[in-house]
């Protein structure tokens, strides 16, 4: 099973900031995966061309199933609220979404909330540090029947904020612990490879460094296993969308 995670900037080109839809295609073809992890895509909105990239996704992978589970609902700059799950499906929101060419024999959301008060951050090429306000966070997770069996796939969007991706994963984790056999999750955790290993209990399969895209100096972007479940050919895709690389394994179960 041959599996992805791809934080899409909502299908833009970095270098601009202007949306490149045939752009987004062809990197979801090249990445050719089975399964894959979205984060920071859109759906009806104005900067987006009011594309469903969701769906743009799925066809371009063909992909028979697929999920989009909105973080915040809106537009930026107007309406931008929590999302709560009972949007209408055209409504504008941004959030995650998971596809799989497999079978999913169920789904399941986590909203795992932001953190209640703003913090201070540093910029780079600012003198002093800015209170910022985190945004509401989801986790969406799919029992997909592989080849080899049932195996668990989540695929979230973390906050940017260390500590509390932390206690993120850890709930989200914990949350989803009567989940046996295999288990994969996948998605931008916003930390690096030891914090994400420590906070989730779970393996690693891939060692490659994501953000930014040209240069890369992080692993933002992880594929974290438990159970019977071997990882292979990990591997960092600079694609003609996005200010990540896609980060890409070959899984099979024991």
């Amino acid at each position: 099973m041959r599996v992805a995670t791809f934080n899409i900037l909502n299908g833009r080109v970095p270098t601009d900031q202007q949306v490149d839809l045939d752009g987004f295609r062809a990197a979801i073809r090249e990445l050719d995966a089975d399964v894959l992890a979205m984060q920071e895509v859109d759906r009806n909105q104005h900067r987006s061309d009011h594309a469903d990239l969701t769906a743009i996704a799925a066809e371009a992978m063909g992909a028979t199933e697929h999920q989009f589970v909105a973080a915040l609902a809106g537009s930026p700059g107007s309406t931008w609220i929590a999302a709560t799950g009972e949007e209408q499906p055209d409504a504008a929101a941004y959030g995650i979404a998971l596809l799989s060419r497999y079978p999913v024999q169920g789904w399941q959301v986590v909203r795992l909330g932001a953190l209640p008060f703003p913090v201070p951050m540093r910029f780079k090429g600012r003198w002093w540090p800015e209170l910022v306000r985190d945004e509401p966070r989801v986790a969406v997770v799919a029992a997909v029947q592989t080849p080899q069996g049932c195996v668990t796939v989540v695929n979230t969007h973390l906050s940017f904020i260390d500590r509390w991706n932390a206690r993120q994963l850890r709930h989200l984790v914990t949350s989803l612990a009567d989940e046996s056999g295999p288990f994969v999750l996948m998605g931008d955790l916003n930390m690096g490879p030891e914090p994400a290993a420590r906070a989730s209990g779970l393996r690693p399969v891939t060692s490659q460094l994501t953000f930014p895209v040209e240069a890369p100096t992080q692993q933002l972007d992880h594929i974290l296993v438990r159970g019977p479940v071997r990882g292979g050919g990990d591997k960092a895709l600079a694609l003609p969308v996005s200010d990540h690389r896609a980060l890409v394994a070959e899984l099979s179960l024991d």
